[in-house]
């Protein structure tokens, strides 16, 4: 039977009648015993967090739940359950929106931060070469609606200065970071102020995240959000919902 057990391998789990265990932990003694957020960092590193560590990674799912109806993964779920969908339905339809675009903007926050501390030259070099290699758009920084200052960074900032200071990351990332926003500001004449996602990725990469869990993350914290709008459009009711009222219409490219 070793081609069949072979099949997977995993250190996630073991299982069998009557017994459950989550990397090597039985199921019963982690019920009641740990936070959801707790028992999410055990699943995907396979070790505990501690309290401190817990309390800043839980303020990053927090902080990315919801950004309302305007948000494509919102309005796709939400348009998702007026055409019949029921809520896991509804919530695959937003989640499948989250890519590089809309929801993947964290993930390249945490790369453009690895790529700055492994850069020979300063902040400018590093970000002159990646411009060139990835387009003028610096991810993490600057917002479409929350101008002049996304409200959810400048919490999530201070909280890592709190760790830094209480010994818990070391901070290299959040200087990465506040200095990406100084050159910004610079080279603009303006201020491009940090926005959710480079704020949260500093999280992730202080923490220790790999760069893709930033993405799974947001998914995770942003399906809060989807899941609450899909609930809350299903008790308003509604039919066959596009994303504008019937009223309006589209612009008709003529030939």
């Amino acid at each position: 039977m070793s081609d069949v057990a072979d099949w997977w391998k995993t250190a996630i789990i073991d299982m069998e009648p009557g017994r459950i265990e989550l990397r090597g932990q039985p199921i019963q003694e982690l019920i009641g015993s740990v936070s959801f957020t707790e028992m999410i960092w055990l699943m995907v590193r396979g070790d505990r967090p501690s309290p401190e560590q817990a309390r800043l990674f839980e303020a990053a799912l927090v902080s990315a739940v919801d950004h309302g109806p305007q948000a494509p993964s919102i309005a796709a779920a939400r348009m998702a359950v007026t055409c019949g969908l029921p809520l896991n339905n509804a919530m695959a339809t937003g989640v499948n929106m989250l890519g590089d675009v809309h929801g993947g903007a964290g993930e390249q926050a945490v790369e453009l931060y690895h790529h700055v501390q492994a850069h020979d030259g300063g902040i400018d070099a590093a970000l002159d070469t990646w411009t060139q290699a990835r387009g003028k758009i610096i991810p993490g920084f600057g917002h479409r609606f929350h101008t002049p200052t996304d409200p959810r960074a400048p919490r999530l900032m201070e909280m890592v200065s709190e760790a830094v200071s209480a010994g818990l990351c070391g901070g290299e990332f959040m200087q990465i970071a506040t200095g990406v926003e100084a050159e910004l500001a610079q080279r603009k004449s303006r201020p491009i102020p940090m926005n959710i996602d480079g704020a949260t990725a500093v999280i992730y990469a202080e923490l220790g995240f790999a760069p893709p869990l930033a993405r799974g993350l947001f998914c995770l914290s942003r399906s809060v959000g989807i899941l609450a709008h899909s609930w809350e459009q299903t008790t308003q009711g509604g039919r066959n919902k596009g994303p504008t009222p019937p009223g309006y219409r589209w612009t008709y490219l003529k030939d």
